[in-house]
């Protein structure tokens, strides 16, 4: 299938930045170490570089480094290029062993250069996307495509793609059988007149949302594009799979879908969870808490009056409660329940909230004392979020599979959060949106994709987040 413009260009600007950080990493090394390679000939050290770069490009085929991942979060091209690093240290030493059995270079040397390499490559991958987004944003690399099928799955693509401007996508039309009245994207008219749409609109990719009961009109459907040279994508009907863990196999040539367990249903995985979970807790007290704790506590204590730690009752594993222990943001005071008797979430230029709270809020400081909840095994570093007990009462009925997102530990961050889905939910589908997350999370979880949401966290913290008061 051909590739896209912006595909393209966005690919091939990662090798030759690549390529660029293996040659700075060379000479950054050598400056640095020239004494110590006084006895490697010219030879040998432009055949290395051939070796390393050669290298990095073969460990890009099983790593793939250089699929297109700019509707990804960023913290997941710098697991990527870790996980590739580490890839072209073994190809490249294998082949060192075997060349240069009778040279001695320093390991300080290669710890240099394979951190530089690592180092400028994220940097660069960085730049790269975000010039990429500012071309998109520009119109100059945003791919058009048409909808079919003005279902639940085709609005919530054409949310996603309207909310995440910067993946490149805008839609030029949409094509549905009832006609549809959005102000910002045309309706082109009904599926039958597909023939006569596509003759008349040069948009190259078609994206068809369709019921799976409708199969002999997506059939039709896509044979009609293919007569047109028009690239399909299909977003499937899963909607009374998302309770399960699923994945598609072919039996044959026949596709069916299997359903499997949750990976953290396995007992291996929720030990090596585990052992994250306490060596990562451990590191941030011994590295962070023992200082900054006692520091924020100080500054809470003396901004207002009240208690330093804030206590309050959540569900965790389970639905087992749990109490959630965060630094005290709002005064003391404050209550959770409104004039009119319900739940009062956390809003914007909320009276309740503190000065050093909002801070806190705004960095996600006040959740640090939730790493004891993680010591004592109560929650997790990463996992759905807890919310307050009249919170989750009122999401019960109104919020499809809610409850399955306490299958699992609690966290203090989530795939939610670090999506833009935390604070303050104002409407029932801003609910639905955050427990979707969270069993996207459930059901692919692995050690990377908690590595990948710390990364992720941590960079949001320092970007900041919108809906973080």
């Amino acid at each position: 299938m051909k590739l896209s413009r912006s595909h393209l260009l966005y690919v091939q600007s990662k090798y030759i930045a690549d390529l660029f950080a293996i040659l700075i990493a060379f000479g950054l090394s050598y400056f640095v170490f020239n004494a110590d390679l006084i006895n490697v000939s010219r030879t040998d050290f432009l055949l290395s570089v051939v070796i390393i770069s050669s290298g990095w490009f073969i460990a890009g085929v099983f790593s793939k480094l250089y699929v297109d991942r700019r509707t990804k979060k960023f913290s997941e091209e710098i697991i990527v290029s870790f996980y590739n690093i580490a890839i072209t240290i073994l190809v490249s030493s294998s082949c060192f062993f075997y060349l240069f059995s009778t040279k001695s270079i320093s390991n300080a040397y290669w710890a240099l250069f394979f951190s530089t390499i690592f180092l400028f490559s994220v940097l660069f991958k960085y730049i790269i996307r975000k010039y990429t987004h500012y071309l998109i944003y520009k119109g100059e690399l945003t791919e058009h495509f048409i909808l079919i099928g003005y279902t639940r799955a085709g609005t919530d693509f054409i949310d996603m793609v309207e909310r995440f401007k910067y993946y490149g996508y805008s839609c030029s039309g949409i094509i549905d059988d009832q006609q549809t009245n959005l102000k910002s994207i045309p309706y082109l008219g009904k599926i039958s007149q597909l023939n006569e749409i596509l003759k008349t609109k040069s948009t190259q990719e078609i994206i068809l949302a369709l019921s799976n009961v409708e199969a002999g009109l997506v059939k039709k459907i896509i044979e009609t594009c293919e007569q047109y040279n028009r690239k399909v994508r299909l977003i499937p009907d899963l909607e009374k799979y998302t309770n399960a863990n699923i994945e598609v196999a072919d039996l044959g040539i026949m596709p069916v879908l299997n359903y499997k367990k949750l990976p953290l249903d396995r007992l291996e995985n929720r030990v090596i969870k585990r052992f994250f979970d306490l060596f990562f807790s451990t590191l941030f007290f011994l590295l962070i808490g023992f200082w900054l704790l006692p520091l924020l506590a100080i500054l809470i204590k003396y901004s207002s009056k009240g208690p330093v730690i804030f206590r309050q009752v959540r569900w965790g594993l389970s639905n087992e409660q749990i109490v959630c222990y965060k630094f005290r943001s709002m005064a003391m005071e404050s209550t959770d329940i409104d004039e009119t008797g319900n739940y009062a979430q956390a809003r914007l230029n909320d009276p309740r909230v503190t000065r050093l709270g909002k801070f806190l809020r705004k960095t996600s400081l006040d959740e640090l004392p939730q790493f004891w909840n993680v010591l004592i095994g109560n929650m997790s570093v990463i996992g759905p979020r807890p919310h307050p007990v009249p919170l989750n009462m009122a999401s019960i009925e109104t919020v499809e599979n809610y409850m399955l997102r306490h299958i699992v530990k609690p966290g203090i961050s989530g795939w939610a959060q670090v999506n833009g889905f935390r604070g303050e939910t104002k409407s029932v589908a801003d609910m639905q949106k955050r427990v979707d997350h969270d069993l996207y999370y459930i059901h692919r979880w692995n050690i990377f994709f908690d590595i990948q949401i710390v990364l992720q966290t941590i960079i949001n913290i320092f970007r900041g987040d919108q809906n973080a008061y």
